[in-house]
């Protein structure tokens, strides 16, 4: 039992957690061929995986709607030899192991839970964990969409056929609507943890984390990882919502896979037409017909002395004037939800906004009148995947030397089931009910790491949660549609502190060829870098303790190269041809040289490990103040094994 033991209390700090899909596996080359020749047929692979049978996936997260048809358990029988508590859903489906709910944190901090806010039961009032374990494991629906008919298709999890555990761990906040905030406190996560490493699960996705990174010892997702990691649990978690700003990445362990959110290349455009002709180009989900609307500038009919200088014309809460609004459309300099509906409460009939983040990364979201987000980049020759704007970015505030986020996933405008519980807008005003809903957000991204997990352990079995963290990020990939070098949404290229070791690609996970491999052993001497056993007062930290950067990680980041040249280890594991003979191949950060030793690698059996040394050294035009990045990739010919390289010479 994690929660009880080692002092870990509860966690009542203002840095409580918080919650962190049809065409996103399509794009991803796992049910269809698409944009990359070099992928594996996406279905030979999920064959192979049986589609995730019977691999059990936890979900902490708000809950779900059983009755969701991506939840049918039609043709699914119990799982062989494994027993699960059914607590409070009646119609929990065979699709589900379980479902279980945890009140003590929250109640410890807010008081009683309010029956009219939310539902002591694992049921979903908020749409969010349901949206993002039919991601995972929702059975294949056609004619999916949402509101409108937007994003039509068939609807499908990654791993159709994984058994879902369900851990509500996080609540709807008190006297606050439900898009205004949600809660996961620390010890209802580690009570969730503790439930489910006895449950057996293989896979744990969380798609919540604290606002900002904090030390391992304050962090009860990072704690309770570490407890699953000990026994091979995959634990893939959210990289945060607070980009593009950097080292605004949160769950930086080492022992989590870190998920930041891309794209996907679809867009619903709609365009906005000006009396003069000129035409600008927009987003929407908002279902309606062609119209001429008159468009007034929102600092144009605000109430006198709502608003200064600095705040006049972004539609804020209480600023619009009725008189002024009244049949009007209107155009607020940057908006979403609250903004939409502060036009509407005016009474306007339409809205377009400017988008809240720069470039062409728009959150579609199906408002209760006729809105349209414009874009500050043509989209035409859409490039994809690029890095979302609200992605939060590297370096790693807590231990520079581990990169973060790992890797990069579908995150943008991805429709996956909604409770309907839960309104689209999740506001008073809206009472529409829908089935499918398109959501935005690192949440979106990380279960679509945690299916593919599900499907690397279904044909892997014996693998360690290191070695499918490992085979996911040597085989991801860092170009986009064109062959190009991924970019953010202003077109810039982008950085491993952005995307990891690059964007997913599911289907060459099952075959890396080589993996770098770590024991709970391995993160406890990482942890003795803080001079601490507080983990595990059975393990007693050596005198001569490993640098950070010496940990077996798929990536490598070596800092305070100013002082002289540091050279670290790695050790690969064999899990390809069983002779097979390895080159190298090196990117050096510019500004920087780099010596890996030997430059060959040789193996004869299946499992054998073989070590290298990766020596760098600042040179005369490192940046005094920037990391540098660069690549080294091991190749026998049929396969990549790829590892960025982040240096600093601080």
């Amino acid at each position: 039992m994690i929660s009880g033991k080692y002092g870990f209390g509860v966690s009542q700090s203002p840095f409580n957690n918080r919650l962190h899909t049809t065409r996103s596996w399509d794009f991803i080359n796992l049910l269809e061929a698409n944009w990359d020749s070099t992928q594996v047929n996406g279905e030979e692979f999920l064959g192979r995986a049986g589609y995730g049978k019977d691999v059990v996936v936890g979900v902490l997260d708000s809950g779900v709607c059983p009755e969701s048809a991506s939840f049918s358990d039609e043709g699914m029988d119990p799982v062989p030899g494994m027993e699960f508590v059914r607590s409070g859903l009646a119609l929990i489906r065979l699709i589900a192991t379980g479902a279980r709910y945890y009140l003590k944190g929250y109640e410890a901090y807010y008081g009683p839970l309010s029956q009219t806010a939310d539902l002591q039961s694992p049921r979903d009032v908020y749409g969010h964990g349901t949206h993002t374990s039919s991601t995972i494991g929702g059975r294949r629906v056609t004619n999916a969409a949402t509101i409108g008919g937007f994003g039509n298709g068939t609807a499908s999890g990654g791993a159709p056929l994984v058994r879902l555990a369900i851990y509500k761990v996080c609540w709807l906040v008190p006297n606050k609507i439900p898009a205004e905030g949600n809660t996961c406190l620390d010890d209802d996560i580690l009570a969730a943890f503790d439930d489910a490493i006895a449950d057996g699960v293989q896979v744990i996705s969380a798609s919540l984390g604290k606002t900002r990174a904090v030390p391992y010892y304050e962090d009860g997702l990072a704690i309770g990882a570490l407890h699953a990691a000990k026994r091979d649990i995959v634990v893939s978690c959210s990289a945060g919502n607070n980009g593009p700003d950097m080292s605004t990445v949160s769950n930086v362990a080492p022992w989590v896979i870190t998920v930041g959110a891309s794209s996907i290349d679809r867009v619903f455009i709609s365009p906005v037409v000006l009396g003069d002709g000129i035409v600008l180009q927009g987003q929407s989900i908002t279902p309606f017909q062609k119209g001429t609307y008159q468009l007034v500038f929102a600092g144009d009919v605000e109430i006198p002395g709502a608003t200064t200088n600095t705040n006049t014309g972004f539609c804020g809460n209480g600023t619009l004037s009725p008189s002024l609004v009244k049949g009007k459309a209107v155009f607020c300099r940057s908006g979403d939800v609250f903004e939409a509906l502060e036009v509407q409460g005016a009474g306007g009939i339409a809205t377009v906004l400017g988008n809240i983040f720069d470039g062409i990364g728009v959150l579609d979201r199906p408002y209760l009148i006729p809105g349209t987000v414009i874009l500050s980049n043509e989209t035409d020759g859409l490039l994809t995947p690029f890095m979302a704007g609200f992605s939060s970015r590297g370096p790693n505030s807590i231990d520079p030397s581990i990169l973060k986020p790992d890797i990069t996933a579908p995150g943008l405008n991805i429709l996956a089931a909604w409770s309907e519980a839960a309104s689209p807008l999740n506001v008073p005003s809206d009472d529409r009910v829908v089935r499918f809903q398109i959501d935005s957000g690192t949440s979106m991204a990380c279960p679509h790491v945690s299916a593919a997990s599900a499907l690397v352990k279904a044909i892997h079995p014996d693998w360690s949660s290191a070695a499918i963290r490992s085979a996911l990020m040597t085989t991801a990939k860092i170009t986009n549609n064109v062959g190009n070098q991924i970019t953010d949404a202003l077109g810039t290229s982008a950085s491993p502190f952005d995307y990891g070791a690059g964007h997913i690609q599911p289907s060459k996970a099952a075959d890396p060829g080589l993996v770098y491999d770590a024991s709970y052993t391995d993160y406890l001497l990482f942890l003795c870098n803080n001079r601490s056993n507080i983990f595990d007062p059975s393990f007693t930290c050596p005198d001569d303790v490993p640098s950070p950067s010496n940990l077996n990680y798929p990536s490598v980041t070596i800092t305070n190269l100013a002082a002289g040249s540091v050279s670290v280890t790695r050790s690969v594991t064999n899990v390809g041809l069983q002779k097979s003979s390895y080159s190298l191949t090196l990117n050096s950060p510019p500004g920087y040289t780099v010596e890996i030793n030997p430059q060959a690698l040789t193996f004869n059996s299946v499992g054998e490990k073989q070590n290298f040394t990766i020596t760098a050294a600042a040179g005369t035009t490192a940046g005094d103040s920037t990391y540098a990045y660069g690549w080294y990739t091991w190749s026998d010919g049929i396969h990549l094994v790829t590892s960025p390289i982040m240096l600093s010479l601080t």
